[in-house]
């Protein structure tokens, strides 16, 4: 069934799933810096909103829009700023 998830103290939270094509989250995050470690390979959607992104060996931040999406590799580290609120998709393979 269904997972709920709740990080830092609240602000991000996600609802894990099974999907045909693996593990997946959807979930939402409040406006903060986040910064996030990988234990597989992430495949994030942004669903609304947006995210500024420092991906892992990146000295420089990107902006993904609603439908972009980032890869993170597995067993490395990602720091997100969200200016409102964000939704997202996260696939996990």
């Amino acid at each position: 069934m269904f997972k709920t998830n709740e990080y830092f103290d609240g602000q991000v939270k996600s609802i894990a799933f099974s999907t045909a094509n693996g593990p997946a989250t959807m979930g939402v995050m409040a406006a903060g810096e986040y910064e996030f470690g990988t234990s597989t390979v992430e495949h994030m959607t942004v669903i609304s909103g947006s995210m500024v992104v420092q991906l892992p060996d990146e000295q420089d931040w990107k902006e993904f829009k609603p439908f972009d999406m980032f890869i993170v590799p597995k067993d490395r580290k990602f720091k997100l700023r969200i200016a409102s609120d964000a939704a997202y998709f996260c696939l996990y393979l």
